[in-house]
């Protein structure tokens, strides 16, 4: 079977990316200086980054067949991402996202065409091996059917000695109510600037002081807030930070996120400390903010 794998379940849609010379106005005409297609979606790009970290893994998410599924699975085979868990639905069409990425700035501005495609299910889930994995990371979606998956996963380490037991992450990204039960479901737990806000905290170290009692006991919370790079809270109580690490020149901020998400999991895998995986994090999508795309990174 070979080394075990990071499973990342969540988002794949096809990102249409026009990098323009500035933001346009409304109701205007302007060329683009690129446009590319890209595999994209928060667990999608985090595969693409452990990828690229030498990570063996592996996607599961949703995909109605045709033109932009060969995309995306052929694209997956080109990083070497196994696919073999993709739920294929008979109903809804892949989702599409239109990218604007401002060469002035380095801001994206994405518009997503979220079909009425369903999210796996923990029905889906039931046909996974969980032998083959070392960690599983969801991204918060239909947060009910992923709690069910996480429970599958803790009675499956229930019976495990510590050593083999598979790690969960989860990512709150949203400002969704229903996305909040996740907060008690992760061994690491990844939420937004936007989630901190919505819980009227201003800061990082604000934020994982105010929501770690809603983590489960012995878990992590970790919060990236953009270029004051990010924070950590783990169960000894002790307040980590790292600075960010802003490229020369801002290209492309799409996927940060999802690429400081890929490599904290990449560290905490490995056996890294919290401090090491927070740095490296904020370290790697500095990187990936002064390249197009994902190459580059390492």
């Amino acid at each position: 079977m070979g080394e075990k794998r990071v499973l990342c379940i969540g988002l794949v849609c096809l990102d249409i990316i026009s990098v323009v010379e500035r933001f346009p106005e409304e109701d205007s005409d302007t060329r683009c200086l690129s446009q590319r297609w890209q595999r994209g979606g928060n667990a999608s790009n985090s595969c693409t980054v452990l990828s690229l970290l030498g990570v063996p893994c592996a996607f599961m998410g949703s995909l109605a067949p045709g033109r932009v599924a060969d995309f995306i699975t052929d694209d997956f085979a080109r990083r070497g991402i196994e696919a073999s868990a993709v739920a294929w639905q008979r109903e809804g069409v892949t989702p599409c996202a239109c990218c604007i990425v401002n060469l002035l700035s380095g801001s994206r501005t994405v518009v997503l065409s979220d079909t009425n495609l369903p999210d796996v299910t923990a029905e889906d889930f039931q046909k996974v091996d969980l032998s083959r994995y070392m960690w599983i990371h969801w991204e918060g979606r239909n947060a009910s059917e992923q709690v069910k998956m996480i429970k599958r996963v803790e009675e499956h380490n229930a019976a495990l000695p510590v050593e083999e037991r598979i790690s969960v992450s989860v990512e709150i990204e949203k400002t969704r109510e229903e996305l909040y039960q996740l907060f008690a479901h992760g061994d690491v737990v990844f939420i937004s600037k936007d989630v901190a806000r919505r819980f009227g905290f201003h800061s990082a170290p604000e934020a994982l002081k105010g929501l770690y009692g809603r983590v489960k006991k012995g878990a992590c919370l970790i919060c990236a807030w953009a270029d004051k790079g990010a924070d950590a809270l783990g169960p000894d109580g002790v307040l980590l930070h790292s600075d960010a690490f802003p490229p020369t020149a801002l290209v492309d901020t799409l996927g940060a996120g999802d690429t400081f998400n890929a490599s904290v999991i990449f560290c905490l895998s490995r056996g890294k400390s919290l401090q090491e995986a927070l740095t490296f994090g904020c370290q790697t999508a500095g990187k990936k903010c002064g390249i197009q795309g994902y190459d580059g990174i390492v």
